[in-house]
């Protein structure tokens, strides 16, 4: 009799779905941004606050990483809150000024 394992096949296909998944996302945030990774990458919360983060594509250091988006705190408004990157190109100079001058914390 022959026993039948499958727990490399389905390990192997929870691989190539997570490869999949990240490299979906990289795609996404570089269309955003204009560039896949960004250690300085303007986000904005549900509130309408933006600020700046490390945004790293399939990797999440200080957020609870939700797809393309994350929850994470928000250092403008002091809530946690839902984040997305912002596409740069649609804030005025001002705007973009404010969100730089705002970081979330620095990792030691």
């Amino acid at each position: 009799m022959k026993v039948v394992r499958n727990h490399g096949r389905a390990r192997r296909r929870m691989l190539i779905g997570a490869v999949a998944l990240t490299a979906v996302e990289w795609v996404y945030v570089a269309s955003r941004r204009g560039r896949v990774l960004a250690l300085d990458t303007v986000v904005s919360c549900r509130g309408g606050h933006r600020f700046t983060t490390w945004w790293i594509p399939g990797a999440s250091v200080k957020s609870l990483r939700l797809v393309f988006w994350r929850i994470q705190f928000c250092p403008v408004g002091r809530h946690w809150s839902l984040v997305g990157p912002v596409r740069v190109s649609t804030l005025s100079e001002g705007q973009l000024r404010e969100a730089q001058a705002q970081h979330d914390w620095r990792l030691p």
